[in-house]
């Protein structure tokens, strides 16, 4: 049976896992940093499970400003829990369940919840490949991203109520 649901500190191994089997080891965010998101913003990742296993998320903070600054992947406290805007820092799904809509699923949940919570939007910053992705659901690409997270070259995307 699948199932979203918010996350808790004692999902901090498996997400963990998930977000290096996701990203180079440059951008994916660490146990310690899990661990502050997870004290601070517990409620603001999705997990989607499968059966008890979680095998997708996206987690990011809340903000005033509809831009990712790089501090603000290692520092949890810029969350805002007011904040007129969604953050989205991962989308991550296990390689072995990729191509069957659960980041999909995810991403419609996270939009749902952020306009139920009376925000202006969501942003995100993906690579140029993922673009068109993200502009199935709404998201316009704003230009090259300021941000140098992981010495990867960013795109700044908004979805705007």
């Amino acid at each position: 049976m699948m199932e979203i649901r918010t996350a808790a500190m004692a999902d901090l191994d498996q997400l963990t896992a998930i977000e290096a089997a996701c990203f180079p080891q440059a951008e994916a965010a660490t146990r310690e940093e899990f661990t502050a998101r997870l004290t601070v913003y517990p409620n603001h990742f999705w997990l989607l499970e499968e059966d008890g296993k979680i095998i997708a998320f996206i987690n990011g903070p809340a903000a005033d400003e509809p831009i990712l600054w790089d501090d603000m992947y290692a520092d949890a406290s810029s969350h805002r829990e007011n904040g007129a805007w969604q953050t989205i820092f991962g989308v991550n799904t296990l390689p072995e369940y990729r191509r069957r809509g659960y980041a999909a699923r995810l991403m419609e949940r996270v939009i749902a919840d952020a306009r139920a919570q009376g925000r202006k939007g969501c942003i995100l910053a993906c690579k140029d490949k993922l673009i068109h992705y993200y502009e199935k659901f709404g998201y316009r690409s704003e230009g090259v991203s300021g941000s140098d997270h992981g010495g990867a070259v960013w795109y700044d995307m908004r979805l705007t109520f």
